[in-house]
């Protein structure tokens, strides 16, 4: 319910474009908010449909790839042509050497209704919490879910040996996971998402 009744208010937002495609790609990818705002446009792939963030950029210091489904592509080509000519996809108005801070999606969601507080709160980190609650429900492999968010192995013989991507589980999850939200928004009735395999 709050999925759905975020992209309704993401809809009639009025602030910057740029803000509201950054905070659609943060449901779409649920990448940390950091990895989103300093994103750089040669990590981007259009025609790969793939993102691929250095292990500079991330918290665990190894390289990340994010698979981008049809509505991702879609909103980064939009992007491409407000953005598309400088080094950060989301740049700071202010001060353009910049990337967008994490203040700028903070307080649109506050203006949206969407502050931390109360049944309706929805800060920009909880992206990440809802979407690996609600594939964990559907099904998808812990594995396949662990490995999109990032997070690292906790067993650390087990990590030694399982160095997969899931590269393909991934992708499928993330474009079925893309219709689902869509589905939402419109207030259509929202196909529950195929279970995955075990």
């Amino acid at each position: 319910d709050q999925v759905a009744a975020f992209a309704k208010a993401l809809d009639a937002y009025g602030g910057y474009r740029t803000t509201v495609i950054a905070l659609r790609l943060k449901l779409l990818t649920f990448v940390r908010t950091i990895e989103l705002r300093a994103a750089e446009w040669p990590e981007i792939d259009l025609e790969r449909a793939e993102w691929r963030i250095p292990a500079g950029r991330m918290k665990m210091r190894e390289p990340h790839c994010v698979p981008l489904s049809r509505q991702a592509l879609d909103l980064l080509r939009e992007l491409q042509t407000l953005t598309g000519g400088q080094r950060w996809l989301f740049p700071n108005y202010r001060r353009p050497q910049t990337c967008m801070t994490a203040t700028t999606l903070n307080r649109a969601l506050e203006r949206m209704g969407f502050n931390g507080k109360g049944s309706m709160g929805f800060a920009a980190h909880g992206f990440r919490a809802t979407a690996s609650t609600i594939l964990n429900e559907a099904g998808y492999r812990p594995d396949v879910i662990e490995r999109q968010l990032a997070h690292k192995e906790r067993n650390k013989v087990r990590a030694s040996y399982n160095q997969a991507e899931y590269l393909d589980d991934r992708r499928a999850m993330m474009q079925q996971w893309a219709d689902m939200t869509d589905s939402m928004a419109k207030g259509g009735k929202v196909t529950p998402i195929k279970r995955a395999a075990k």
